[in-house]
């Protein structure tokens, strides 16, 4: 059974009493939202791409052993926009929006500004987050959407750009143990420089209650883009006790080619290069002087969207990351091609890999050209000096077709030995899930016929003996004829299953999840 990913969804804004099978641990407290596209089509009008739909938002609640699902759209200036115009009227990455071609000239002048200095969407369908107190919906564009996190109603619009100079931002934040949060976001050609820029949104102090949490910003580090008009697109970045793994790819945005793509009648996704004969540049910047290390580290071309984690170990820096050859992974979701696979052998799919970078922090100066500086016993990722006292890094393949990975996130810049993820040997589309142990390369898998599991989420059991002590939350879209999607619940240790609980409603393929325990 194939499942449509283009389909509209349906909201329930009011909470239903899922049918539990099995025992959920009492233990397990608290909310898991997913977010992801829910509306592919408005009117005669249709997104070309998957990543564009308009967010829709899902809320498990965990209590007492029971579970409660809702699920509501995003109530962005985007949705009200395309909704009341009855046509899509607001442009995303892989779809541009043109007015209705009965406006007259002004409306179109007006769209046309708007799309050379792009004013972005504010269809946060890709994460969610927290800064300070309050919770949003983010995609990686400078505007993210507060909401509540019991109710999913949509709240206030907030853009970056009243307090920090960032146009993009990515929606993988870092949190440290007192609750800051940490991002990277890029500035485009503000004051005539390019750059990204690594920033801290603090911990909600008693007396900021009700200001936004951004208004207390603080700029860490700013880093410049080594090509002016083309900043490298990333996803997320790295984090360890005291430094900060931004990885600068080859995989770039066109500014010029953004600003006259509306002109030229292509959507700004094509305005993405990858260039396959350039380097990877590694950034290692230490948080608390803010200043880079001096050392340049390098590695081949590769598109990284996910770091697994990074911590450090005996003078380096070891992070984890899913990276790919190539850019293809973008084009795998185009609704058309979708529509033209069932998902099982995506045509020109290039699968990722799990890779383990080693870098050595401080490089000596005596050491000569062609040495290897990693000097660890569990690792062959290697950092061969070159001259100009460079460093070519190589990774560890740990494992292929591995990603969406998550972690227990007590875990987050410490050494992890446990990662969760999504298995995509074949196509972008996961069939399976697995538990992978990065010690004993030993992998778990869960896998059910015609059913699609999204991301997996760890949630550690309070007070929890193990890594692994705790459950693995996934959401799975059946497509069983006369059964109901569910929400799996697997043992975090031994990856059996706990419980399922029904929701009996259709839940639709999503990007990321983020879990409130209770008493947040």
């Amino acid at each position: 059974m194939a499942t449509d990913f283009s389909k509209n969804a349906v909201e329930r804004p009011e909470p239903f009493k899922a049918e539990v099978k099995g025992s959920i641990p009492t233990w397990l407290q608290g909310i898991l939202l997913r977010n992801g596209p829910g509306i592919f089509s408005v009117g005669d009008t249709s997104y070309n791409h998957w990543f564009d739909g308009m967010a829709i938002m899902h809320s498990f609640a965990f209590k007492d052993g029971e579970m409660t699902h809702r699920s509501r759209f995003l109530r962005s200036d985007t949705y009200k926009a395309n909704m009341e115009a009855n046509r899509i009227v607001v442009s995303e990455m892989g779809t541009m929006a043109y007015p209705d071609p009965s406006k007259n000239f002004i409306v179109k002048a007006i769209t046309f500004l708007n799309h050379t200095v792009p004013d972005f969407t504010d269809n946060g369908a890709s994460n969610f987050m927290k800064y300070g107190n309050d919770y949003y919906a983010t995609s990686e564009t400078n505007y993210i959407r507060k909401i509540d996190p019991v109710t999913l109603e949509t709240q206030d619009k907030v853009d970056y750009m009243k307090y920090l100079a960032v146009n993009l931002a990515s929606s993988h934040p870092h949190y440290d143990k007192e609750g800051n949060a940490y991002n990277i976001g890029t500035s485009i050609a503000e004051k005539g420089k390019t750059k990204y820029i690594l920033f801290k949104v603090p911990t909600a102090s008693e007396k900021g209650k009700n200001v936004p949490a951004l208004k207390n910003v603080e700029v860490i580090c700013t880093v410049p883009c080594r090509s002016l008009l083309t900043p490298s697109y990333y996803h997320s970045f790295g984090m360890t006790d005291n430094y900060f793994i931004f990885i600068e790819q080859p995989f770039k945005l066109d500014i010029v080619k953004m600003a006259t793509a509306y002109m030229r009648g292509v959507n700004w996704a094509s305005c993405l290069k990858f260039c396959p004969e350039e380097n990877t540049l590694i950034h290692l910047i230490d948080r608390k002087t803010g200043k880079e290390v001096e050392t340049k580290f390098y590695t081949g071309a590769m598109v990284v969207y996910h770091h697994v984690n990074a911590f450090e170990d005996n003078g380096h820096v070891i992070f984890d990351v899913i990276a790919y050859n190539d850019n293809s992974l973008y084009d795998m979701f185009y609704l058309s091609k979708l529509r033209e696979n069932t998902g099982f052998h995506d045509e020109g799919y290039s699968k990722p890999s799990y890779r383990r970078f080693a870098i050595p922090i401080h490089s000596d100066k005596g050491i000569a050209i062609g040495e290897d500086l990693v000097k660890l016993k569990y690792t062959t990722a290697s950092a061969v000096k070159e001259k100009e006292g460079k460093l070519m890094c190589q990774a560890e393949v740990l494992l292929e077709g591995f990603e969406l990975p998550r972690i227990n996130y007590d875990f987050n810049s410490k050494r992890h030995r446990f990662v969760y993820g999504n298995c995509v040997e074949e196509s972008a589309l996961a069939k399976q899930i697995a538990k992978f142990d990065t010690e004993t390369k030993e992998m778990v898998y869960w896998t059910e016929d015609n059913c699609w599991p999204s991301e997996p989420v760890f949630v550690p059991r309070p007070n929890g003996e193990s890594e692994d002590d705790g459950v693995v939350l996934v959401s799975v879209i059946n497509s069983n004829p006369g059964q109901p999607c569910f929400m799996l619940i697997l043992d975090g240790r031994t990856f059996k299953e706990v419980a399922r609980a029904y929701v009996n409603t259709e839940l639709h393929k999503d990007v990321h999840g983020f879990f409130i325990p209770q008493g947040n």
